[in-house]
């Protein structure tokens, strides 16, 4: 190559750097119909390879709650207009425009192929592996924590630490604080780890069988209070629930040979955030209105659910997400009317919060359910029966909530079934 011919190519270069056109990688890199890009400012970017052998490029991040759209669906409306479907509340988005079908708008961005090399229009460096922080002086754990080596920075490593930590502000703290860590990329290894039997539990918690908690009916502040308490309890336990299932599961294969994709832990240590954040809502509700959590007596009994579960995770996610959590969207409705009717609007805004969240919870539930059993070729449906009349008692009860259970993925086929059928 000449002098001219290497002036012009450098020059050729600067003009791509300049307009913001990134190269991902090869065509042939990119068979799957979604990609997920890491981007360095947290804006991560989906590539979408259509059956017309098409590039398409949008945020991966669902704009109405975060959803993860490099999970989602393809779906031709017709008229070559393609749409992303959101897998947490399926809203959709076109592939040209960004925009929805619900109001909602998606950033999209320009893609092309030049001498089958993928180029995407935008003002940051993308990869294929998450882009670990650089400054890494605020990582350290702001609760009292035994830090580990470099080869126990796992998430495994501190699902066990939150899962034997008694006092659940630390607890939540913990958990916020590890969930920040592995979406930034600082712990990057899932690990593994052996959880504990059961979750550790301050001293002074008294602990009652389920049957004989008094929650209360919403009706003064002290039965309020009770239903609160409740709540906070549950979701104490759910936070442990969801670091069990990744540290107990971590090293599970599929019958293919594969273990599970990384995207199965981002998604429990979302639900680990959540249930941790609805914690802090509740306990400082509770506390507004006088009291404390441990005031008044607590049970375990979502606990033996994990305990009976222990061995498979199927069963753990059928019952555990697509049973107990979806029934926690079927309470919803009256649960908030209760508070309404008093005119606690602080408590029924803390109470819609959670709901939203919930619907998440058992659309990931139900979305790792359906992965699994499409990988082993197993048919969703009647294994998901099978696992709920093995390990859960009796039938399941209506009132159902049709609409919240239906945005979350979960429709009638998969739960009228296991209705006591009219005598």
């Amino acid at each position: 190559m000449d002098p001219f011919e290497e002036n012009l190519v450098a020059a050729l270069r600067e003009i791509v750097k300049d307009g913001n056109w990134h190269c991902v990688g090869k065509k042939c890199d990119f068979d799957s119909p979604c990609t997920k890009l890491y981007s360095e400012d947290g804006e991560h970017i989906v590539l979408v390879h259509t059956e017309d052998d098409r590039f398409w490029a949008m945020d991966s991040s669902c704009p109405h709650e975060g959803g993860p759209l490099d999970l989602g669906d393809i779906e031709d409306l017709g008229d070559g207009k393609r749409v992303l479907v959101c897998p947490w509340h399926h809203f959709d988005f076109c592939l040209e425009t960004g925009a929805s079908s619900m109001g909602l708008q998606n950033q999209v961005y320009e893609v092309r192929v030049v001498q089958d090399m993928i180029y995407i229009n935008t003002q940051n460096e993308l990869c294929l592996s998450p882009i670990p922080e650089t400054d890494t002086s605020n990582g350290k754990l702001s609760v009292d924590a035994v830090e580990p080596s470099p080869s126990e920075d796992t998430l495994c490593f501190w699902a066990t630490k939150i899962l034997c930590t008694p006092d659940p502000k630390e607890k939540v703290a913990m958990t916020l604080e590890v969930q920040e860590r592995w979406n930034s990329g600082e712990i990057t290894e899932v690990g593994q780890a052996t959880p504990p039997v059961q979750p550790s539990r301050k001293e002074n918690l008294t602990v009652l069988q389920p049957g004989k908690i008094k929650r209360g009916k919403g009706g003064t502040q002290a039965s309020r209070i009770a239903l609160l308490h409740s709540l906070a309890n549950i979701e104490q336990w759910a936070i442990d629930l969801s670091w069990d299932v990744i540290a107990r599961f971590s090293s599970v294969r599929l019958d293919t040979g594969e273990p599970l994709p990384r995207q199965f832990f981002s998604d429990f240590v979302k639900v680990a955030g959540d249930e941790a954040k609805h914690y802090h809502l509740l306990e400082t509700r509770i506390t507004e209105l006088d009291s404390f959590f441990g005031a008044l007596p607590v049970h375990n009994g979502l606990w033996q659910s994990a305990t009976d579960t222990s061995h498979n995770l199927l069963a753990r996610l059928a019952i555990v997400h697509m049973v107990h959590e979806a029934r926690g969207l079927d309470v919803h409705p009256q649960t908030l009317s209760r508070f309404a009717a008093q005119g606690d609007c602080s408590s029924v805004e803390v109470l819609e919060v959670i709901y939203r969240d919930e619907i998440t919870h058992v659309a990931a539930g139900l979305r790792w359910f359906t992965y699994i059993c499409s990988q082993e070729e197993r048919d969703c449906l009647s294994t998901f029966h099978d696992l709920v009349k093995q390990h859960f008692k009796g039938y399941l009860k209506p009132p159902f909530n049709t609409e919240g259970r239906k945005t979350a993925g979960m429709t009638e086929e998969w739960y009228v079934p296991l209705v006591k059928p009219p005598s």
